[in-house]
């Protein structure tokens, strides 16, 4: 490609970035009008833009922003106030910026929407000529504001030492000493140093017990009492203590840290009298240390492990001051994790074949690369993860514009938005989303004067909120509106002809059917709503994504949605199963707990096909009588028990294998028509495992029982 292909191209993905940071602070701005942060915000942006297209080609952009970055010149100079007005125009103007961008012909530069949109923005430049708008906060335009800001806005990194001694007995207690570290590799970046000296010979060994201690070395701007929260409910059962070691400010000058004898004696492992009289001695002071019985070997190598930690902390310090990230084009990582997920298949099937061959030093080898390949596909997946922010941001001009066009005062409000998600997810996630918050604005949210009449505030709200739940995320999208009446939903249902007029539904049965095809409880069709297909598309897209959407709501109070997503859609934790010759994969998150299942062959032949689970009816689907395997059943069975937007539902199998980690491919034409079927897998051995669509069969199951 040539080179200014090649840098047209990364001037468009430039302006793509400063397009959404443009229309970011333009909403921000319309709540905080006076806000000169978020002035000098959007004239940077334009400023960038406009400087940007002129060096690259692009001078229909250039010379289109240019009358947008005059005006908000003035502002900038307290001349024109920020007014709905002119940040109207403003959206306006930065949608044609993007039209422009994908506008290869040159036609759209001088459009009648562009000569309305610069006429627009000159017509208030000029009618506030000669007027002095009102002046900003002068504290929030003091020079040197940004640096200031971006000093405040985050906590300073410190380096911790953090030891930990754990009762022998606290794993009677439930507590997985694992967790604990796990929860403060959570917090940064460090290292793990294991003192085993205590473990005693196997013959005396308590299984219970735990003999083991650690040192972690941890960078962390979280702070101390985040270290303290990870041990909060283990006080009693753990010796904890913690020491500052490094901060950064110790980075200015030498990068050398502490000798290996300062460290001892700083931890109390020995005295400065017993350093001394070693040191009397010559070789290499670790080796003289354990030789001579003053600390064992264990913790010069966890003094040396800090040592070296330390040093790599305060180097990555300094490599990510000077380089804070590259792009990526989404294709290369795409590929990246193809090649992991095939990594992972042939460690599969590696370490099948080495456990038949007997050979320890196979073995050892097999466990290494192993770990090497959980280190790399856990490091390549999370490149993939992406802030959900990225799509939330895009969700406000939405709501802004659409509650205006339906006369209604609405206010989004975002919570969690650092919450990350594997960017293909996220990508598949904005259309449901769309229309989830089109059907909260027009049938959720009231308007204006009816909410004064029900004492409610006239400018209604809608929350959208993400959150992690174990190997899931939780988005929630919640109004304050009138809320759904189940009786209305029926009656709808029975007119559609979706529901039987003596059916015996629950509430949440009936607000299900909103996700029918061509249900709706509009009353007339609009360019919003009507046609009963923005529900049906919300309900097949999360199906798409293997994930859950359930539906709460109360009249007059508000509705509640929420959907549950995977992490990831590459590679999964599940569970392996297996039907006479045949190998499925139930996804671990869905997976609550096994059971076995004796039955005569009368009682198989029983259509009420129900377990009586500790007291709970959990009903159950045979995946033999499913998918028509031939075959006689054996004499116990296994019920895999999922839990399925938020009911009980068993899978009958005929042996659980276990865990399996699945590297997920498309099914080909064959099984691409099968119900029940989300993908498919190879296992250790190269034969293949198909992946349960376990929602889709549930459901299925469900309407085919009536």
């Amino acid at each position: 490609m040539p080179q200014d292909d090649i840098n047209r191209q990364a001037f468009k993905e430039e302006a793509y970035d400063l397009l959404g940071e443009l229309e970011s602070a333009l909403l921000e701005l319309e709540e905080n009008p006076r806000d000169q942060e978020l002035i000098d915000r959007v004239f940077r942006a334009m400023h960038t833009v406009k400087g940007s297209g002129a060096m690259f080609g692009f001078d229909d952009i250039a010379a289109f922003t240019h009358d947008v970055e005059t005006a908000f010149d003035k502002v900038r100079c307290g001349e024109l106030p920020v007014t709905r007005e002119l940040l109207d125009l403003t959206l306006r103007a930065r949608d044609h910026i993007l039209e422009l961008l994908g506008d290869t012909t040159g036609t759209r530069a001088g459009s009648a929407q562009a000569k309305a949109i610069i006429a627009g923005l000159r017509g208030l430049a000029g009618a506030a000529g000669g007027q002095d708008a009102a002046p900003a906060d002068p504290a929030s335009a003091a020079p040197g504001q940004d640096e200031a800001l971006a000093a405040a806005s985050g906590g300073e990194a410190v380096t911790y030492r953090v030891r930990i001694r754990p009762g022998r007995d606290i794993m009677l207690c439930g507590t997985n000493p694992l967790a604990l570290l796990a929860e403060l590799r959570d917090l940064g970046a460090g290292q793990v140093a294991a003192h085993i000296g205590e473990v005693p010979p196997l013959s005396e060994l308590e299984p219970e017990g735990c003999y083991v201690w650690w040192d972690v070395i941890l960078a962390t701007d979280k702070g101390e009492d985040a270290i303290r929260d990870v041990f909060i409910f283990v006080e009693d059962d753990c010796e904890v203590t913690i020491q500052v070691i490094d901060t950064l400010g110790a980075l200015e000058g030498d990068s050398t840290y502490k000798r290996l004898g300062e460290i001892l004696v700083e931890r109390g492992d020995i005295s400065a009298d017993d350093l001394r009289r070693v040191l009397g001695e010559q070789p290499r002071l670790g080796d003289m240390l354990a030789e001579a019985g003053v600390v064992s070997r264990e913790q010069v190598e966890s003094a040396l492990a800090e040592q070296a930690a330390v040093r790599r902390i305060r180097k990555d310090r300094d490599e990510q001051a000077t380089a804070s990230s590259i792009r990526v084009a989404a294709d290369k990582l795409d590929d990246l994790v193809d090649l992991v997920g095939e990594l992972v298949i042939v460690q599969a099937q590696i370490s099948q074949m080495v456990s038949t061959r007997g050979d320890q030093e196979l073995t050892t080898l097999a466990e290494e690369l192993e770990r090497l390949s959980d280190e790399l596909r856990d490091s390549t997946l999370s490149v993939r993860m992406l802030p959900i922010g990225t799509t939330f941001s895009k969700f406000r001009r939405l709501v802004r514009d659409l509650s205006a066009e339906l006369g209604k005062q609405i206010e989004l409000k975002t919570k969690g938005a650092e919450t990350e998600l594997d960017k293909t997810v996220i990508e598949r996630l904005n259309d449901p989303l769309v229309h989830l918050l089109r059907n909260s604005i027009d049938h959720g949210v009231e308007p204006p004067d009816v909410r004064r009449a029900a004492g409610k505030d006239p400018c209604g709200e809608i929350l959208l909120c993400a959150e992690h739940s174990g190997g899931e995320v939780l988005i929630t999208i919640r109004d304050d509106g009138k809320g759904m009446d189940p009786a209305s939903l029926r009656a709808k249902g029975v007119e559609r002809g979706l529901i039987a007029r003596d059916a015996d539904l629950t509430d949440k049965e009936l607000f299900s059917l909103i996700f029918a095809p061509g249900f709706s409880t509009a009353q007339k069709v609009t360019s919003v709503s009507g046609r009963g297909v923005g529900m049906d598309v919300v309900k097949r897209g999360i199906d798409a994504l293997r994930g859950s959407i359930d539906v709460d709501s109360r009249p007059g109070e508000g509705t509640t949605i929420t959907i549950r997503l995977p992490l990831t859609l590459a590679i999964i934790d599940g569970l392996q199963v297996q039907v006479q010759d045949e190998f499925y994969v139930v996804p671990l998150s869905l997976v609550e707990e096994c059971v076995e299942l004796i039955q005569s062959p009368e009682e198989r032949r029983r259509e009420q096909q129900v377990l009586n689970l500790r007291g709970a009816i959990v009903p159950y689907l045979r995946l033999r009588d499913w998918f028509d395997i031939p075959g006689a059943p054996p004499e116990i069975e296994q019920i895999v028990v999922t839990g399925v937007e938020g009911q009980r539902v068993g899978i009958v199998v005929d042996h659980v294998i276990g865990e399996h980690q699945t590297v997920i491919k498309t099914l080909g034409r064959v099984y691409r028509d099968v119900e029940g079927l989300s993908g498919a897998t190879i296992k250790g051995d190269g034969s293949m495992a198909l992946i349960l669509d376990v929602p889709r069969l549930v459901r299925i199951a469900a309407e085919a029982r009536g």
